[in-house]
């Protein structure tokens, strides 16, 4: 616990510094723009003093003369201020995204990298809060609460060095007032923090329960718990209400706390220098009078500003939680695993690729055993090796091992003779293609889906993959041919049709590696034996590796390798 807890704080104060880098810009330009507004404030004040000095109970002010420079320059710092904070805010905000692309971009990283093993131990539905929602959240903390975190002390000293340039008392009470702002935030934000946490993981919670419902809307139907479901829905949606109500309420008290020694500042100042001031009035000097009237409505007069940046600061607090929430999540994902030591990274010649296995483990699970117990085969470039056995047998954790998802406990995996671990992961990933049980399909055209494989590839290209895979034989059956627009997950196909699409998608990418997870899995046997067939057009010429409990495997000749708990069983020359 405590480890988690460093580990927050050293991520937290890892992106501050990050993000007070980025925010320097914005940071500056907030300090200039504390500087114009005591300007701003100076010029009012001497707008105001002379008309307010001839309202007081005293005879021979002059009034009518008031000089014209405090006008031309209230106008000329507020145009300027106007341009500085527009630039501030465009470089806070430039600031949030560049931090957001960065951030995103790691945790796609991460999420990426860990492949398909990822999603059992996370919830796609809370993958996709962090990459999307959880990201995007903490655009405040980088654009708001970065520069925040320096102008809240930067501007107001700024001020309060003005005021006790100019008015020491009123600036005796302005520091009293605003030193006691930052202990009521600490109180305040302490519960700010617990409580935004609770709604992001109330917020996560709903939005895994609604995707999970939707996937599963037709079991749901089904199984007359629609009532059921939807009641549960309601139920989380307003714990999700509760939590984000309780958000509000402590934000609310934040601001109370600020308003409260704001208006006891005002009080204070105004009754110590309107006493001082009518003191004053007494005085033959006139210009003496106009001066303490024109230093006490300057001083008045910045109370205002100098409680904003504090303000700033209380709203920003909660994009500060938002980041400590959010690194809970970001150090739980799968750490990128290091690359090998003893091997240079390198490429492999993409003719004719070996892939052997030597003496390889892996454990998903101690208490249920290894998967792979010494695994040791030789799948010879351009020949189709049938991996052969009972569910469990360890199969599809050969895939997963080629596609470079996880790596081996022992013993190794070459092509070619190079380690894979030392292949360039782009490289592997181009010489490589996959066909597993369920093709993924996303919701888009029917040509987008195929050249998803190669967007460069050429129009030729793309009509000898769709004559080599058989998708023209329905191509024409579809509304729009090429052009059709499918659903999400390949809706409005039929399973042989989506799975000739993912043999398209094979075709133009052209790797030398094929490999083969139950492709077949859910079709009929008709169908199946037609993508069989597509399927050994598509693996002429290349290293195939294929895991299949199908009979009609023997439609493949190459060697066949039988797995029994994740150990070697049997070899065979030819399957």
């Amino acid at each position: 616990m405590n480890e988690s807890k460093a580990a927050i704080r050293a991520w937290t104060r890892a992106q501050a510094r990050l993000g007070l880098r980025m925010a320097r810009p914005s940071i500056i330009l907030g300090v200039i723009s504390s500087l114009l507004a005591v300007a701003q404030i100076w010029c009012i004040a001497n707008i105001l003093g002379p008309a307010l000095t001839t309202l007081l109970p005293v005879s021979g002010v002059a009034s009518g003369n008031e000089p014209i420079w405090p006008f031309a320059g209230f106008a000329g710092f507020s145009m300027i201020r106007l341009a500085v904070n527009a630039a501030s805010e465009i470089s806070a905000a430039t600031a949030g995204r560049a931090a957001r692309r960065r951030l995103r971009g790691e945790v796609l990283s991460s999420i990426i990298g860990a492949g398909p093993a990822v999603l059992q131990q996370t919830h796609s539905g809370a993958l996709a809060a962090l990459a999307v929602d959880r990201i995007e959240a903490l655009d405040g903390y980088f654009s708001r609460w970065a520069p925040a975190s320096v102008l809240w002390v930067g501007a107001p000293a700024c001020l309060f060095l003005s005021v006790l340039w100019v008015q020491p008392r009123a600036a005796l009470i302005l520091g009293l007032c605003g030193a006691a702002v930052p202990v009521a935030q600490a109180v305040f934000g302490i519960g700010a923090a617990v409580a935004s946490r609770n709604q992001f993981l109330a917020m996560t919670r709903l939005q895994a329960r609604f995707l999970d419902r939707i996937r599963g809307i037709a079991t749901i139907v089904l199984s007359g718990r629609a009532d059921e479901e939807a009641s549960r829905l309601a139920t989380a949606a307003d714990d999700l209400r509760v939590r984000t109500m309780k958000i509000l309420r402590v934000a609310f008290l934040s601001s109370a706390s600020i308003d409260c020694a704001m208006i006891i500042a005002l009080i204070a100042i105004a009754l110590s220098d309107g006493k001082h001031a009518l003191a004053a009035a007494s005085d033959p000097d006139r210009q003496y009078l106009l001066k303490v009237v024109t230093d006490s409505l300057f001083a008045l007069l910045v109370v205002p500003e100098f409680f904003a940046p504090f303000r700033g600061l209380a709203l920003a607090y909660q994009d500060r939680a938002l980041a400590q929430g959010a690194a809970t999540e970001i150090l739980a994902l799968p750490e990128p695993q290091p690359e090998a030591e003893s091997h240079p990274v390198r490429t492999v010649e993409a003719h004719g690729v070996t892939i052997a296995f030597e003496d390889v483990c892996f454990t998903w699970d101690a208490s249920r055993g290894a998967a792979l117990d010494h695994v040791s085969f030789v799948a010879p470039a351009g020949e189709t090796t049938v991996l052969a056995g009972p569910s469990g047998a360890g199969k599809s954790t050969i895939m997963e091992l080629l596609l470079g998802f996880i790596r081996p406990d022992s013993g190794r995996i070459t092509f070619n003779g190079a380690d894979m671990q030392a292949i360039v992961p782009d490289a592997l990933a181009r010489m490589t293609s996959w066909i597993g049980q369920r093709p993924v399909l996303f919701a888009g055209t029917l040509r987008e889906n195929i050249m998803f494989a190669r967007p460069d590839a050429t129009e030729e290209e793309v009509s000898s993959a769709l004559r080599s895979s058989s998708v023209d034989r329905f191509l024409a059956d579809l509304p729009d041919g090429l052009e059709t627009v499918i659903g999400e997950g390949g809706f409005g196909l039929s399973g042989g049709q989506a799975q000739r699409i993912a043999i398209a998608r094979a075709y133009l990418k052209n790797a030398p590696i094929l490999l083969l997870d139950e492709p077949t899995a859910y079709l009929d046997p008709v169908t199946e034996a037609d993508v069989f067939e597509s399927l050994k057009r598509l693996a002429l010429k290349r290293t195939v590796i294929l895991a299949s409990h199908s009979t009609a495997v023997h439609m493949f000749n190459g060697r066949r390798v039988d797995l029994v708990h994740g150990r070697v069983a049997a070899r065979q020359g030819a399957a």
